[in-house]
């Protein structure tokens, strides 16, 4: 039953492995998934956009990408937004397409503030990819370290209840309700309770980042899920 899956698996896990899940989907609708072999060494095409990213060997040295997965990478972002950056309405398109059950529009805005790294209203392929290269091939720190940011609405360095609370209702809007139709109304805030509990050590009401990660590196099923998306590319 999905309200077992939910008590065993943890409402944690879930919300983590979405976030990983929903970049792969974003990948997936800029054609990445599967690297042509087209020829993509004319890096001059770099020059021709309006927002033209930093050279490819500093992205070689800041990701985990090679400078052939980088060039691929930047055809696939380039054909679907020419003008080198994608805004937040761009964003929630792309989710609205996958999600079309339920409604993707807020998640799909925690989700835009997280990989939008400067907070200037625009993802640029550099924010994309330095994201894409955490949640793909980052190691356990660094990808929980971005699971923290994405929570972490307000920027402040701390997880509030009601923080938790609005990214995991954005989770179960975007799903639709037909995918959870046993879930009550109340059911959301019922498993935040529980693992807001589990995780704030201190009892001061508030996450951090050394709680947020203790907390999930002692999950096995979170630990589990993190090497689901390892070598996806």
């Amino acid at each position: 039953a999905v309200s077992t899956m939910w008590e065993t698996e943890g409402l944690q896990t879930f919300g983590i492995v979405v976030v990983v899940c929903a970049s792969l989907k974003l990948l997936h609708l800029l054609g990445l998934i599967s690297f042509s072999e087209d020829s993509v060494e004319d890096e001059l095409e770099l020059s021709a956009v309006r927002h033209r990213p930093e050279a490819l060997e500093q992205l070689e040295a800041q990701t985990r990408f090679s400078r052939k997965e980088l060039q691929i990478l930047y055809r696939g972002f380039k054909n679907e937004c020419p003008s080198g950056v994608v805004n937040e309405d761009t964003f929630k398109e792309i989710y609205s397409q996958f999600f079309p059950q339920g409604d993707a529009s807020t998640y799909a805005h925690f989700l835009f503030n997280a990989f939008d790294t400067d907070h200037n209203g625009s993802i640029s392929f550099e924010d994309f990819v330095m994201g894409l290269s955490i949640l793909l091939r980052g190691s356990v720190q660094e990808k929980l370290n971005w699971a923290f940011n994405l929570y972490d609405i307000n920027k402040d360095g701390y997880i509030t209840k009601e923080e938790m609370l609005d990214i995991i209702k954005s989770i179960y809007d975007m799903m639709g309700k037909c995918t959870y139709p046993i879930l009550k109304e109340e059911t959301p805030r019922q498993h935040v309770e529980i693992f807001f509990q589990k995780m704030d050590k201190n009892r001061d009401g508030v996450v951090t980042i050394d709680e947020f990660i203790d907390c999930c590196q002692n999950d096995e099923n979170i630990m589990r899920s993190m090497q689901l998306f390892e070598n996806v590319i």
